[in-house]
């Protein structure tokens, strides 16, 4: 289940654009921006993820999203359980998601995450998941940085070095 990260380019950062370029744009749904990193895992759907005739339920997919993040997290050298260990908390608070088709059960997937921006409050990805080279979904979110308390802070400054490598 584990992916690779793959770290892109950032002007801001080194002057020069290297790494991965998305190779899609669709309106709104993708930026024709740089990733930061970009992760894959694979993903084999499972029958409990299914309505009756087989399909992928839409329920599942944030769950899948959050795989992906958290494997994109984790390959950086940092994990979930270490953050909120340490107060730091990030919920997501917009969610957006496009179904090209369906995911089947035992359809063996593979998603890409993209963190896309980093700012001192938020963390902005892209997602696609593909089965064989076909997109069937692809999807934004946005997490905010809280507290324990649930209130608005800033990102640690070594865990925004460490996703925007600056």
């Amino acid at each position: 289940m584990r992916g690779d990260a793959v770290r892109g380019g950032d002007e801001s950062c080194s002057g020069a654009t290297s790494g991965i370029k998305l190779l899609y744009h669709e309106q709104r749904m993708t930026s024709t921006k740089e990733p930061l990193l970009t992760g894959r895992v694979e993903i084999r759907v499972r029958y409990a993820e299914c309505d009756p005739m087989g399909v992928a339920h839409h329920t599942v997919y944030p769950v899948w999203f959050e795989m992906g993040r958290t494997e994109l997290c984790r390959d950086t050298g940092i994990s979930y359980r270490e953050l909120e260990t340490s107060g730091v908390f990030l919920a997501v608070v917009r969610l957006e998601v496009r179904y090209d088709a369906p995911a089947r059960y035992d359809d063996q997937l593979q998603l890409e995450t993209s963190l896309m921006r980093a700012t001192r409050v938020k963390l902005e990805h892209e997602y696609r998941l593909m089965r064989d080279g076909l997109r069937l979904t692809r999807a934004t979110s946005t997490l905010a940085c809280l507290d324990a308390d649930g209130r608005l802070q800033a990102l640690p400054d070594p865990l925004l070095e460490r996703f925007t490598g600056c």
